[in-house]
C-alpha cells in the first residue's frame, strides 16, 4: 500500500490540493452582531457560515464546519451588500468604486454612454459591463443589472419598435422618461408610454419610469409601469397614488441624492471633507464641483432652486410611503450625471431616508432586501439568510445607533470572496 513516505510526490500532490481548495472555500465568521437585512433584531454574538460562496448557516447555535476558516469578527457588526436599485455606469473602473464602498448589486437604469464615446472607447455600454460583470473573478466586480438606452420616443408606433429593438439585448429592465424638465421639453404622451409598456409586456419585461410629479406616477401606474425611479416631488402623495402602488407591490425608490447633486454645490459640501468619500472620489470631479463658476450658476439655476425647494416634500413622501406599507427600494441615481458620487451617495442616501423619518433599521432594509425585492432578485441577494449569495459588509460600528456608521467598513465580501480595498 502506498503511503505519505512512498507515495510519489506528485500523486501526492494531485491527491492534498483538492481537500485544500475545499477547505478554502468554508469560511465561519464567528462572534459578531448581524443585521441580516430582513428588519428582524440583529443577531448577537453570532456565527456565519459560507461554504462555495453562498450562506450555509446564521445565528448564535450553528456548527462550525471542521473544514472552515475561522475568521473571528467579535464587536464588529455584519450586514448584507448593499443593493442599489437605481444608479448608472459607465465603466469598469465605476463598478469597482461601487464595490469597494459596499454596493455589491446595481440596477443600472439607463446607457450614459454616448455613442461617440464608446467609439473611442471612452466608455462601454451597459450591457457589454453587464457581461464583464459576469465573466470577472469572484469578488472582483458587483452583480450587475442594466436597461440598456432609455427610451424616448414620441409616437406610439416608436415606442413599439423602440422596445422591439431592445429585446434581443435582454434588458433587466426596461426604462422610459416621463419628465418634461420643469417644462423645458414636451413629455412622452400616455398613448405612447402606454403602447411601451404593453409592447414590453408583451415581450415578458418588465418596466421603470422615470417621474417627478404625482400625476405622471399615476398615470405610468394606471398603464402597468411596474417600478418608479424617483420619488414624488411636486406635491404630496395621495390615497390613490397608495393604492396604485400597493395593488401590485410596487416599491417606492427616493433618490434624494438625486436632487441634492442639483443644488447642493452652489457652496463646498461638508462632504468634500469626509475621509470615507475622499477614499473613493475622484479628485478631477471634486475640482468640477468646486469651481466657482458652478457654484454661482447652481446658486441661481431655477430648476436647482426648484428642486431644492421641493426637497421637504420628497422626504416626508418618503415617510407617508412607508407608513402607508409601501416597500421602499434605496435608490440614487449616481452616474447619472455631474457631481453623482458613485459609491458614497448611496451611503448618504441612508442619512436621507433617516432624515426623512424612517430608522436605521428600516434605511438598511431599504438598502438590502427591499430594493432586492423591487429589482425581483430577492432569492439571490439582499439578506443573510441560508442559501443567498454569500455577499456581506463587517463594519466596525452598528449601524442601529448611527445610520453613518455604514461609513465604518472594514471589509466587503461578494460571493464569499473577500474585496480587495485598493483601487
Amino acid at each position: 500500500m502506498l503511503n505519505n513516505k512512498t507515495m510519489p510526490r506528485a500523486l501526492l500532490a494531485l491527491l492534498i490540493l483538492p481537500a485544500l481548495a475545499s477547505a478554502a472555500d468554508v469560511k465561519a465568521f464567528i462572534g459578531a452582531r448581524i443585521i441580516d437585512g430582513t428588519g428582524k433584531p440583529a443577531i448577537e454574538k453570532a456565527t456565519l457560515v459560507i461554504r462555495d460562496g453562498k450562506i450555509e448557516a446564521v445565528g448564535t447555535r450553528v456548527k462550525i464546519p471542521k473544514d472552515a476558516e475561522r475568521i473571528g469578527v467579535s464587536g464588529k457588526t455584519i450586514i448584507p451588500g448593499l443593493v442599489n436599485a437605481h444608479g448608472h455606469v459607465s465603466t469598469p473602473t465605476q463598478l469597482g468604486r461601487y464595490l469597494r464602498d459596499g454596493i455589491t448589486t446595481l440596477w443600472s437604469l439607463g446607457d450614459t454612454c454616448s455613442e461617440a464615446r464608446k467609439k473611442t472607447g471612452a466608455c462601454s455600454s451597459e450591457f457589454d459591463l453587464r457581461d464583464q460583470s459576469r465573466r470577472s473573478s469572484p469578488g472582483t466586480l458587483p452583480r450587475l443589472y442594466v436597461a440598456g438606452p432609455v427610451i424616448t420616443s414620441t409616437t406610439p408606433d416608436d415606442a413599439r419598435r423602440a422596445v422591439r429593438d431592445l429585446v434581443p439585448q435582454k434588458p433587466d429592465v426596461i426604462k422610459f422618461r416621463e419628465d418634461d424638465a420643469l417644462g423645458t421639453r414636451p413629455k412622452m404622451s400616455a398613448e405612447t408610454y402606454t403602447a411601451l409598456i404593453d409592447e414590453a409586456h408583451k415581450a415578458g419585461f418588465r418596466v421603470a419610469s422615470h417621474i417627478v410629479t404625482l400625476d405622471d406616477a399615476k398615470g405610468v401606474l394606471k398603464a402597468g409601469a411596474d417600478f418608479i425611479a424617483h420619488s414624488v416631488r411636486d406635491q404630496e402623495i395621495d390615497d390613490e397614488f397608495i393604492r396604485l402602488m400597493k395593488q401590485r407591490g410596487i416599491f417606492y425608490c427616493p433618490t434624494f441624492t438625486r436632487e441634492i447633486s442639483v443644488f447642493t454645490y452652489a457652496e463646498p459640501p461638508a462632504f468634500f471633507k469626509d475621509p470615507f468619500f475622499l477614499k473613493e472620489a475622484d479628485p478631477a470631479e471634486i475640482a468640477r464641483m468646486s469651481d466657482p463658476k458652478l457654484q454661482q450658476t447652481m446658486g441661481t439655476d431655477r430648476a436647482a432652486l426648484w428642486y431644492k425647494e421641493h426637497l421637504k416634500i420628497a422626504l416626508n413622501n418618503l415617510k407617508m410611503a412607508s407608513n402607508a406599507g409601501i416597500g421602499v427600494a434605496m435608490g440614487t441615481d449616481t452616474g447619472g450625471g455631474t457631481g453623482r458620487f458613485q459609491g458614497y451617495f448611496e451611503h448618504l442616501e441612508l442619512e436621507y431616508e433617516v432624515e426623512a423619518g424612517l430608522t436605521p433599521m428600516q434605511a438598511l432594509v431599504s438598502a438590502t432586501s427591499g430594493a432586492a425585492q423591487a429589482m425581483k432578485i430577492a432569492d439571490q441577494v439582499g439578506t443573510l439568510e441560508r442559501g443567498k449569495q454569500a455577499d456581506l459588509l463587517i463594519l466596525s460600528a452598528n449601524p442601529l445607533d448611527d445610520i453613518r456608521n455604514t461609513h465604518q467598513i472594514e471589509s466587503v465580501w461578494l460571493a464569499g470572496q473577500r474585496v480587495r480595498s485598493e483601487k
